[in-house]
């Protein structure tokens, strides 16, 4: 392999004890592992949550993700949290897929169609709009929803929710409790007309920080992976004294496939945007941004090899990138290099990658590529 993935059952099961040991214990955990888990492989992480014995349920983004994880013989719940085609509705009836309910559209679909087993039933989670503007029912719809949902003799309403827009990224929560509050009322209102079981609105931020957003069930995703959802967060936590072991889960490795001795002002890579200041030992590493390595990267990135850091020495390359190991007398070839991940005392983390390219945590590790092998240690 040129490029893999090595993913900690350790640090994950102790994210998940971590996590868990913030709810009351009657609190249902589901992991939210869409996006190929958030980068770290939906087969690999969902694996590792079953043996851990606290997941009581997963989120995925769409119909695949979900019959993967039947294929795999996962027997947990399953709630699609994304868009499902209207088509594939009894798909997911057939395997027991939750999916969620968030457009009268929906619902016109089910009332005018007729399931071809009879047995299987549709269950829906109803997504309420409560200020993030985007996937969800309005509040002043949401009696009639509801009402013309009851009905339908194949559907069964499960769960209801709502999704908060900034819990994460500031420390005045001022927003979020805001839609809290509205969440509240619309759950009051609906359950004026039938009891829903499971209601929930805490992702990872609320999670850890605001145990009244806890419900009948929370929504741990980015956490999950040892990752904070963003500064703001954690320093919530540390204001309130939230005591959370959090450890990140993904090291993502390649390995010196040349090493070459270049003088002084020798240009490097495309565009020469980068020339030797000395005489260089330069590491030749095969991946690039079509792994998922991102060429904002290019001339101010690192790697670690042999618990040093090697700064990338111009352009990152569709397939390859160049190292400075000049000062790494023990680099030989095929060394192992950490794009991401620990080595010694040195460690490349998620948030400062995203922090020199102008993203967040999230995006660095689900946008390795997916075709890249993940390996659990």
């Amino acid at each position: 392999m040129k490029t893999w993935v090595e993913i900690s059952k350790e640090n994950i099961l102790n994210n998940i004890t971590s996590l868990k040991s913030l709810l009351r214990p009657e609190t249902l955990f589901m992991a939210v592992i869409k996006s190929n888990a958030y980068g770290h492989g939906l087969e690999e992480v969902s694996k590792i949550c079953v043996q851990s014995k606290g997941v009581n349920w997963f989120g995925v983004d769409n119909i695949d993700e979900a019959l993967a994880l039947r294929k795999q013989g996962i027997k947990q719940p399953i709630l699609i949290l994304g868009y499902i085609p209207f088509d594939m509705v009894e798909e997911a009836a057939e395997n027991d897929i939750s999916f969620v309910a968030y457009n009268t559209e929906m619902l016109d679909y089910l009332e005018n169609y007729k399931l071809q087993t009879k047995n299987y039933k549709l269950r829906i989670h109803i997504k309420v709009e409560t200020g993030t503007a985007r996937q969800g029912i309005e509040g002043k719809e949401l009696v009639e929803f509801i009402k013309k949902a009851s009905k339908l003799p194949s559907v069964i309403i499960e769960g209801i929710y709502t999704h908060y827009a900034n819990i994460e990224d500031t420390t005045d929560s001022s927003y979020a409790m805001e839609q809290l509050k509205r969440f509240n009322e619309n759950v009051a209102a609906a359950e004026e007309i039938l009891k829903i079981p499971i209601k929930h609105s805490a992702c990872s931020a609320a999670l850890v920080n605001y145990p009244e957003t806890h419900f009948d069930m929370v929504r741990a995703g980015i956490s999950l992976y040892g990752m904070w959802s963003s500064n703001e967060a954690k320093l919530v936590a540390k204001q309130k004294n939230i005591n959370l072991s959090l450890k990140s889960a993904l090291t993502w490795k390649t390995q010196i496939a040349q090493i070459k001795d270049l003088p002084p002002n020798t240009p490097i890579g495309y565009g020469l945007t980068e020339k030797t200041k000395r005489a260089t030992r330069i590491g030749v590493l095969p991946i690039g941004y079509w792994d998922g390595y991102d060429r904002k990267l290019s001339n101010i990135g690192g790697v670690l090899v042999d618990g040093k850091r090697a700064k990338i020495l111009g352009r990152v390359c569709m397939n390859m990138a160049i190292i400075d190991i000049t000062d790494i007398p023990e680099a030989k070839l095929f060394n192992s290099a950490i794009l991401l991940g620990k080595s010694g005392e040195e460690e490349i983390t998620a948030e400062e990658l995203a922090k020199k390219v102008g993203t967040i945590n999230y995006e660095i590790t689900t946008r390795i590529n997916p075709l890249i092998k993940r390996m659990i240690r």
